[in-house]
């Protein structure tokens, strides 16, 4: 890999405001080939002839090859630098982007979108190790939740894009072409305003053996694994959520005029509570702070559950609930990575790469199996947010060793 042809030294110093803008749209850049493709999930299903729930496989198999692809990047990452990598993830973003424009079969589609995400799947294992990079401990969280922010808007407004996408151009094949339009603008900023992150001194040897050591150390230190399954377990229920919510919010509720709009709401409490999170993390600490989420989002997944099994569950019941769940989720899932990354600033792709793989491998097979179980009520989503939040706790307890709300966290270099 010819990391001196991809790496010139950038021209000026890259800002932590603009570090934090990058990372969060090379993140978005897999929320918008996932939300984008929403609206057009009928569309897609009529003109390919996929039939009931199979038009999800479209999102699900994107989220599991993506969470397989991640073992792969921060090794390479750790060896040959952050940059190359990236490049080599945007690069096949951009043309499995325009393969899926130009398909005619639905299950060439779904390969199309598989091989998408697990090639693609450096966009989403590096952008923390870049920042682990560089800080650690609260202040990692807090630029970890500001990322968050700024990713989070583009689920709330990607459906809205896609939708309206179909609107201009008629066909939802577009809207692979504008992923690929974004996939190269990204690739631009990052070539031009990027430095290599990787410490010379952190460089490591592509020895399988020695990766296999990295990864297996970043997933099984007691103090990060409940935290990295944990978070593996609450948002496999989001992505129960993210599968089925056209056909729940449209079909089940009767709402599917308002289906951008809704969606656009829960993913914005999400984004506002990444911001809220941004500002008192490093005071409270990312323990004391996700901890609490955890709590309240195990109160409010008791709520789901209760009035998913009342008669007649009405959207203004089912819509304040999912949004509040959403919102906790923004205080739970950058606090648990920083804290699940903090032990491992010197293998730091490696393990952003294995706890990447375990988050979303874990998370869209769950996220498959809550959308294929989508039974024309929120019944089975609601079963799954309760039973998530209880096994979640229980692990936080066991990396924990029972003792909860721990103090903030020195920052280490």
């Amino acid at each position: 890999m010819a990391t001196a042809a991809l790496s010139p030294a950038p021209t000026r110093t890259l800002g932590e405001r603009e570090l934090i803008w990058m990372m969060a749209l090379l993140m978005a850049l897999n929320a918008f080939g996932i939300d984008s493709v929403l609206p057009a999930l009928d569309r897609i299903a009529g003109d390919l002839g996929a039939v009931g729930n199979q038009r999800q496989l479209v999102i699900g198999i994107y989220l599991l090859t993506a969470g397989i692809g991640s073992l792969a990047p921060g090794a390479f990452a750790d060896r040959f630098g952050r940059r190359p990598v990236l490049f080599a993830s945007l690069g096949a973003y951009v043309a499995l982007s325009l393969a899926c424009a130009l398909v005619g079969d639905y299950w060439t589609l779904v390969a199309l979108r598989g091989l998408q995400g697990f090639c693609a799947a450096g966009i989403i294992a590096l952008p923390p190790a870049i920042i682990r990079d560089q800080v650690g401990g609260d202040k990692m969280a807090r630029l970890m939740s500001l990322i968050f922010v700024i990713f989070l808007l583009v689920p709330a407004v990607a459906p809205s894009i896609g939708r309206g996408i179909l609107m201009l151009a008629g066909d939802w094949r577009f809207i692979f072409v504008g992923m690929a339009i974004a996939g190269v603008t990204m690739g631009l900023w990052v070539y031009r305003r990027l430095p290599e992150t990787l410490h010379a001194e952190d460089r490591q040897p592509i020895r399988v053996g020695a990766i296999a050591r990295r990864m297996v150390a970043a997933l099984s230190l007691r103090a990060t694994v409940g935290y990295t399954l944990g978070s593996a377990l609450v948002f496999g229920a989001l992505f129960g959520f993210i599968n089925s919510s056209q056909q729940l919010i449209g079909e089940a509720f009767g709402a599917g005029e308002d289906f951008t709009l809704i969606f656009a709401i829960c993913a914005g409490c999400m984004a506002l509570a990444n911001w809220s999170n941004s500002r008192i993390v490093e005071r409270f600490g990312a323990r004391r702070v996700s901890h609490a989420a955890l709590f309240a989002f195990l109160a409010v997944s008791g709520a789901q559950l209760f009035t998913a099994f009342q008669p007649h569950e009405s959207l203004w019941v089912f819509v304040p609930l999912m949004a509040a769940n959403m919102s906790l989720l923004g205080f739970i899932g950058a606090n648990f990575g920083s804290i699940a990354l903090q032990p491992f600033r010197h293998i730091a792709g490696a393990a952003s790469s294995a706890q990447s793989f375990v988050r979303m491998t874990i998370g869209a097979l769950l996220g498959a199996l809550i959308g294929f179980a989508y039974d024309g009520t929120a019944r089975p989503l609601a079963i799954a947010l309760m039973a998530a939040a209880s096994a979640c706790l229980l692990l936080v307890l066991f990396s924990e060793r029972g003792r909860l709300f721990g103090p903030p966290v020195a920052e280490e270099d």
